[in-house]
């Protein structure tokens, strides 16, 4: 008990507890180990000092720090058990505890019970019962304690048929609260799905001797976890488990990390271990739990013994027994190389789960397909990857037991990596697994569905390797294609799909369609209606199993367009120069009411909702808005400015000059826009009027006004936007230079880049306006104020100007 008497004071506890801390040589097990060890002194010198030789009383460990697993910052999880011999006693020697504790601001987590006290407790709490399963004795009278934790085992057995059910409920409403450690950008390492509470109730069922959680893998996850909070602990000096984004840099520094990617993706790894292991140890419990339940009955019926579970033949090799698939008793993996893939599409087929035990067989005995692999192996793949939404969790098991890079080993670069990007909700993996199945939906509408699965699955795997990953990507489905064993021409498309996998929506929501030389490039980038035909399919499944923000009833309108434009060309028709278009009525009416009123006049026409009501489409077509203003500087940021005064989302723009009929003196400018309210209804069209007038006179000071309301909000924490990036469009469009903006966005951006076109003296053609996220993606046909493209140099320079406008 050296450490005991060394430690015994407050100081010399916190002295002793900061060097262990700071001692860069022990981290890790070692460190949780040696800093509870150390408290254990501490505390038990205390309870030494305020009850010596007492009898019917201990001080007990429980929770995490019971598991000896103290991170820096960790609450002291203490029970102080007594007999109920000496109340008096028992109360001072708690104050004699606790308030040393308090005084060196360390958080604490204590009662104070009798046995019999404790066990009503747990018996009525379930999160009171999980701490005491982990219940360590400090100091005092062993007895005690191990009375009590013997006690509070066998309540747990006996009573684990009714508070394993209540548990994982409180497991699904967690992760239903807290999302999947495995996904989330700034994770809760504890409370997440996946995260250190899961591993703990995973414990407590392999305490009820119910079922048991595979455990190959698990303890070290958990580790990896508790290392991940410990580093947090320290670089922060709080005790969070929330793994902010502005902290992940430090954290992966204090672990010796490449960097925060490298952190998440140690992370995920973690979690998905502790996840597939939640999933087949609540599967197990559950069919414990039927068995049970129906057994008493079919015995009655049967008259004694145990009935053979009913196996049902699902494919050659594989069976369906008891809710699962399971391999059949001929089934040889060693000698079956496509029975990995058979029996996930089997299970994928019927909804089933692949049984757990099935799955490590297959692994065990598993070998590396022929290259090219036989035709059996690829319809399998194509009928696991078309089953639609089972096919999540089957592929998540082969994974697991690493089935998958076995079977396509260029799956380890994306396996796990994060995307820094807020409008994606997956890892790589995922999304790619997420893409196929939005794919399966859309089998009926192409006439090639087999590659369209085999795109989807393939279409972002360049993301492991440096540089543009759909160039990255062609390469590798390229080789993963015929490896698979499709014919070269089909390898040919599956390629031109993973190359070209973001073309539709990129042209559709940043390109002027009316331009021929924008349809020309799609046209020539695809190359057959065909692989149009997959394309347009494929940017519809990558979009929606990115998220929400990604696709919507606007950029559905647009891409549609564009493939209409594209098909036509492909079958030999020209698209029409946008020059030849001819002003409508409305155009020419709204002209001369500018021109005689010398002021602007404007026009607001909703637009049809074709696929989803306004509230649940985070883009809306919304609304045409036509303006009519006399010729004269500044109308581009003075209609941006208004508009973002009334925060309406520009989603197009386009902008020309009209001739008037012969004997009205005076040039008209005729802005074309698609807008859409932020939230809330639209403005009143005289509202917009107003303040439109009041712009262009120099009344209304937009950039005051918009300064003011941005002062009004205070910006929250967070990580910092990476600056904006202004380039030109190589050879875009014949008859406009086209400037690409790339920056964060923030209401009246649109303004400020009006305002820097205009400062640059040339002439905003159209802007096609796009956000995804955070982050805004907008395209400026610009000329010369004849209505010519911009000379090279020239256009570098007025996108560099931009650029210093922009982030100044």
């Amino acid at each position: 008990m050296h450490g005991q008497a060394e430690n015994s004071g407050p100081d010399g506890y916190a002295a002793a507890r900061l060097h262990l801390l700071n001692e860069k040589a022990r981290s890790g097990p070692p460190r949780r180990s040696a800093l509870a060890g150390l408290t254990d002194d501490w505390l038990a010198g205390l309870f030494a000092a305020g009850a010596p030789g007492a009898r019917g009383v201990s001080l007990v460990a429980v929770g995490g720090y019971g598991r000896a697993e103290l991170s820096p910052r960790s609450d002291l999880d203490l029970l102080l058990l007594h007999d109920g011999s000496a109340s008096d006693t028992v109360s001072a020697l708690a104050d004699r505890l606790w308030y040393p504790v308090w005084d060196l601001g360390l958080a604490l987590d204590h009662s104070v019970r009798t046995p019999a006290e404790a066990r009503r407790t747990a018996g009525e709490d379930l999160k009171v019962q999980l701490g005491l399963l982990d219940a360590r004795h400090i100091a005092g009278d062993l007895g005690l304690t191990t009375a009590l934790r013997t006690t509070v085992l066998a309540d747990w057995r006996n009573q684990a048929p009714k508070r394993l059910p209540a548990l994982r409920e409180l497991c699904e409403e967690r992760a239903a609260r807290q999302g999947e450690l495995q996904y989330l950008l700034e994770p809760d390492l504890k409370e997440a799905r996946g995260g250190l509470r899961d591993a703990t109730a995973l414990r407590a069922v392999a305490a009820s001797w119910l079922a048991d959680a595979p455990r190959e893998g698990l303890a070290e996850a958990r580790s990896s976890l508790l290392d991940v909070r410990d580093a947090l602990h320290l670089t922060t000096g709080r005790a969070t488990d929330r793994l902010a984004l502005q902290e992940q840099d430090q954290v992966a520094a204090e672990l010796g990390l490449l960097d925060a990617d490298a952190l998440l993706r140690q992370v995920y790894e973690a979690a998905r271990v502790i996840a597939y292991a939640g999933d087949v140890t609540w599967r197990e419990v559950g069919r414990v739990l039927r068995s049970r339940s129906v057994r008493p009955r079919l015995r009655a019926m049967l008259g004694g013994g145990k009935p053979a579970p009913e196996r049902s033949p699902l494919a050659e090799g594989v069976v369906e027994q008891d809710g699962e698939v399971v391999l059949a008793r001929a089934a040889r993996p060693d000698r079956d190389p496509v029975l990995p893939l058979r029996a996930a599409a089997a299970a994928a087929q019927a909804g089933l789960p692949l049984n757990l035990h099935a799955v490590r067989r297959m692994a065990a005995g598993a070998r590396a397909l022929p290259s090219p692999w036989p035709a059996e192996a690829r319809q399998q793949l194509l009928t696991l990857l078309g089953s639609g939404r089972p096919t999540v969790d089957v592929w998540e098991a082969l994974e697991a037991e690493g089935l998958i890079s076995l079977l396509l080993p260029d799956w380890d670069r994306v396996r796990c990596r994060p995307q820094r990007n807020a409008v994606h909700l997956w890892t790589v993996d995922r999304h790619l697994i997420e893409t196929a199945v939005r794919a399966s939906a859309f089998t009926r509408r192409v006439s090639r569905p087999d590659l369209l699965l085999i795109a989807a699955l393939l279409h972002d795997i360049g993301k492991g390797w440096p540089g543009d990953h759909s160039v990255a990507g062609e390469v590798i489905a390229r080789d993963v294609a015929a490896r698979i064993g499709f014919d070269p021409a089909d390898v040919t498309v599956i390629a031109t799909l993973v190359r070209h996998h973001l073309l539709l929506v990129e042209t559709a929501t940043r390109r002027d369609l009316d331009d021929p030389a924008t349809v020309r490039s799609v046209a020539e980038a695809v190359g057959s209606p065909g692989t149009l035909e997959l394309l347009h399919a494929l940017t519809e499944a990558d979009a929606l199993a990115t998220g929400p923000a990604a696709w919507s009833s606007w950029r559905a309108a647009l891409v549609a367009d564009l493939v209409k434009r594209v098909s036509a060309v492909l079958a030999g028709q020209a698209p029409p120069d946008p020059e030849e278009a001819l002003p409508t009525a409305q155009h020419e009416r709204l002209a001369l009411e500018a021109v005689a009123t010398g002021a602007p006049v404007l026009s607001l026409r909703a637009q049809p909702e074709p696929t989803a009501e306004p509230s649940d489409d985070p883009e809306p077509l919304g609304v045409e808005l036509l303006i009519a203003v006399p010729e004269q500087a500044g109308v581009l940021p003075a209609v941006a400015g208004v508009l973002a005064l009334h925060r309406l989302t520009v989603r197009t723009a386009e902008l020309r000059s009209l001739d008037l009929p012969d004997g009205v003196d005076g040039s008209v400018l005729l802005l074309d826009w698609r807008v859409a309210a932020e939230y809330g209804s639209l403005p009143q069209a005289a509202r917009l009027r107003a303040d439109l007038v009041r712009a262009l006179d120099g009344s209304l000071d937009i950039s005051a006004r918009l300064a003011e309301r941005d002062a009004a909000y205070p910006r929250r924490r967070g990580v910092v936007a990476p600056p904006p990036r202004v380039t030109v469009a190589p050879a875009a469009s014949r008859h406009a230079t086209v400037i690409e903006v790339r920056a964060q966005d923030a209401p009246g951006l649109l303004f400020r880049i009006g305002r820097a076109l205009e400062d640059a003296a040339v002439r905003v053609r159209s802007a096609h306006v796009s956000t995804l996220g955070a982050n805004a993606v907008d395209a400026f046909y610009v000329t010369q104020e004849q209505g010519v493209p911009l000379p090279g140099e020239e256009a570098v320079a007025v996108a560099r100007k931009l650029e210093e406008a922009l982030r100044a």
